[in-house]
This record gives C-alpha cells, structure tokens and sequence, in this order.
C-alpha cells in the first residue's frame, strides 16, 4: 500500500488526467457531429468556446494532458531504468514542475481572449 505517499499521487492524478481525456474525445466527437447538422449549427455551437468556462475546461484539458504525457514518460523511465525506482518520488515532483511550467503559458494564452469577456456575452460568430 502507498498510504499516501508519491507513488498513490502519482497513480491517482494519472487515472484522474486519463478520464478527463477520453471525456473530452467524446465531446469532441458531438463537437465534429454538429458539421452533419449544416454549416450554421457547427458554427453555432462553436461560439461556445468563446465563454469563459468553456475556455477553463480547455485548460483542465490542457493540464491533464500535460501530466499524463510527463507521468507516462516517467513510468516508463521506472519500468525500463534498473535505478527508476530508487528516484521516483524526484521524478514525480519534476513531473509536477514540468506540468506547471509548460501549462502556465499556455493558460495565459487560452484565457486572454477571454479576459474582456467575463463580465459581457461572446459575439455571434456565425457566417464570418
């Protein structure tokens, strides 16, 4: 048992980060679907991604990525380094830094359109 320790973190934070992906491929094929509809319903619903919300659950998306790509690669580095075992629980916390890094400016990225929006509805961009 981990009782509480990295490597249960890390497990957990894996499982947790894969789930939040396959969610959004499924969302992301009724998003593609919407392009059976016509035109001006795909276009509709993809003003949705001009709220502020939606903009924070791509960063959810964002952040899961991040960490199960340098999660995965660290397990890998455990399972095929003979010493990865003896430095994973450093390589859990560089695992942590390198998400926070990378996600940071990617975060503000993803959220400066937005920031204007907040207190005000996203344009209609259909037809354009």
């Amino acid at each position: 048992m981990y009782k509480g320790q990295s490597g249960m973190w890390s497990w957990l934070f894996h499982r947790i980060s894969g789930l939040g992906i396959l969610l959004f491929l499924f969302i992301h094929i009724v998003d593609v679907s919407m392009l059976s509809f016509g035109p001006d319903v795909y276009n509709q619903s993809v003003t949705l991604f001009d709220y502020w919300i939606v903009r924070l659950l791509s960063l959810s998306l964002v952040v899961a990525v991040l960490y199960h790509a340098f999660n995965g690669v660290r397990i890998m580095a455990i399972d095929f380094w003979r010493k990865g075992s003896r430095y994973q629980r450093a390589m859990f916390g560089a695992v942590l830094v390198l998400t926070l890094v990378v996600f940071i400016p990617v975060a503000y990225i993803i959220m400066l359109p937005a920031l204007h929006w907040l207190t005000q509805m996203p344009h209609s961009t259909a037809g354009h």
